[in-house]
């Protein structure tokens, strides 16, 4: 007879086998076990009385360290920056590249701006974030179901593990640090290692891990976490704290540097903040594409190319322990950038009946989309071109308050994100003054128009020729008059125009003609249009 399968001597676990028809230990030793144990060793660990007579449908009690073992690799399933790697410790660091494959002895470490996720035989997987250095210590299979055994060094940095569970049985996976051993069966969980003294963190997002240190053992149950230092026994698990609330967060981004800010955790030290690669329904995607710790609750980066992705962020509590994961998926859209607006500046005034918008040529846009509006939404714009191909646009224009923005596009409809809004104030003219019939003055001719407004003032020119070349009055003043002494027989033209309190100078009005006669014992002056006379009688 048979015993049941039990815990093997020494505490490791023994792996059950049911016999058939025709086993022997012998045969059975020959199929399974890998030297130096032999058939004696299973027998005795079994208590079996008749090696050459089993019972079909019993049960062999294998301790998996007598299995064989069959070497195993992991893949670098995703890369981001610069990785090297070397296979022992001996060895030069190498270059590391999507596709490579590590097999155990092999040491990586990763760049400041570098991450990456290794693959298992069994489908687990490890993201590697940037300054981390890793040592994968066994990685093979045992026994005939191809059990996972899979155990890694972390000396310093960050590494986040995705353990898959098997049907059968739960794999084997095991990451040693300076102050903690962290044995997991089919798990998601985080450890991290800090670079000067060791001090080790793990979190548990799902599952279970065996988490011991000092010789003590801390069972970590999903959504605790620890902190154990080397030479320790490590300290009492902790719950983690919530997610933080991304909301508020943009859909789309479309200006860089990359600046995401959310709603401050009550008790949260700082923050953690990670993007990855989304598909178009959000879901996370690798490789990691960022990665940072931030004091306040707002992540900022230099670039980020544009795309879909996945923001991932969680507070630090006052041990350094990261809490559970918030995420939001968003798209940056910043290319091809704008161009930068020139003229009229931002508030500026423009004067007349049309505005001249004028924009920096980009080298990369093939032409531009110009929208002008009456408010700053953009909701109803005015005009709206996307066929411009020069760097400016004339357009008539009533008075008014204006808002104006361009954006770039390349290809056939590759159009960036418009540049930042840009306002100013249509203006017209001012008008021209309607001046009145001069008359006869003491001192000379006096011509007369409407009192200016408040601040203005008016320009009147009296000139001998109709050009203005020979000017014989120019003054400006802010009274309704001009008194022009009384010049020599001959015919002479005028005009007026308005200048307001802010300098813009309107348009002359019409010229007008005057003629002085010869003058016989008396006379007075008469102003008509144009080609008439100033008779005295």
């Amino acid at each position: 007879m048979v015993q049941q399968p039990a815990r093997a001597q020494g505490g490791g676990d023994d792996w059950p086998y049911v016999v058939v028809r025709g086993d022997t230990l012998i045969g059975v030793t020959a199929r399974y076990l890998a030297p130096p144990h032999g058939w004696r060793d299973l027998q005795r660990h079994n208590h079996v009385k008749r090696p050459r007579r089993l019972m079909p449908g019993s049960t062999l009690r294998i301790p998996e360290a007598w299995l064989g073992r069959t070497a195993t690799v992991a893949e670098v399933m995703f890369l981001q920056g610069d990785a090297t790697v070397r296979s022992n410790a001996q060895a030069a660091w190498a270059p590391l590249g999507v596709g490579s494959t590590l097999a155990a002895g092999s040491q990586l470490r990763t760049g400041a701006d570098a991450s990456l996720t290794l693959r298992f035989a069994d489908g687990s997987r490890l993201l590697v974030v940037p300054g981390t250095e890793l040592a994968i210590e066994q990685l093979f299979n045992l026994g005939p179901r191809a059990q996972p055994h899979i155990r890694l060094r972390l000396d310093r940095g960050n590494v986040d593990a995705q353990v898959q569970p098997l049907p059968a049985r739960p794999p084997r996976f095991e990451i040693r640090t300076p102050a903690l051993n962290l044995g997991v069966r089919g798990t998601e969980f985080r450890a991290r290692v800090e670079a000067v003294g060791g001090a080790s963190r793990a979190e548990v997002l799902s599952g279970l891990v065996a988490a011991a240190g000092g010789r003590v053992e801390q069972a970590l149950a999903t959504g605790f976490g620890l902190l154990a230092r080397p030479g320790e026994p490590p300290g009492a698990p902790r719950r983690l704290m919530a997610a933080p609330q991304l909301q508020g967060l943009p859909a789309r981004v479309e200006r860089l540097p990359l600046a995401l800010a959310w709603t401050p955790l009550d008790g949260a030290t700082a923050y953690r903040a990670q993007v990855f690669a989304a598909d178009d329904q959000g879901l996370r995607l690798d490789p990691l594409h960022l990665d940072g710790r931030f004091d306040a609750a707002q992540a900022k980066w230099a670039d980020l190319p544009d795309g879909r992705y996945l923001l991932r962020v969680r507070a630090v509590d006052a041990l350094g322990l990261e809490g559970a994961d918030a995420l939001q998926a968003f798209t940056v859209k910043a290319r091809p950038e704008p161009p930068f607006t020139r003229q009229p500046a931002a508030g500026a005034q423009v004067v007349g009946e049309q505005a001249r918008l004028v924009w920096a040529a980009s080298t990369a846009a093939m032409r531009y989309r110009l929208q002008v509006g009456g408010s700053p939404d953009f909701v109803a714009p005015l005009l709206d071109r996307a066929d411009l191909r020069a760097p400016e646009f004339t357009l008539a224009l009533p008075p008014g308050a204006y808002h104006w923005r361009v954006a770039s596009i390349v290809g056939d409809s590759d159009q960036g994100p418009f540049g930042d809004a840009q306002s100013f104030t249509q203006r017209g003219l001012p008008t021209s003054p309607v001046m009145s019939p001069p008359q006869v003055h003491e001192g000379g001719l006096l011509f007369r128009w409407p009192a200016p407004a408040a601040g203005q003032r008016v320009q009147f020119q009296f000139a001998a020729d109709a050009g203005f070349e020979q000017v014989l009055l120019d003054q400006v003043t802010t009274a309704a008059e001009v008194t022009v002494p009384t010049p020599a027989p001959g015919h002479y033209h005028l005009r007026a125009r308005t200048i307001d309190a802010d300098g813009v100078v309107g348009p002359f009005g019409a010229t007008q003609q005057v003629q002085v006669p010869e003058p016989p014992r008396s006379w007075w002056p008469l102003l008509l249009p144009l080609g008439a006379v100033l008779l005295l009688l």
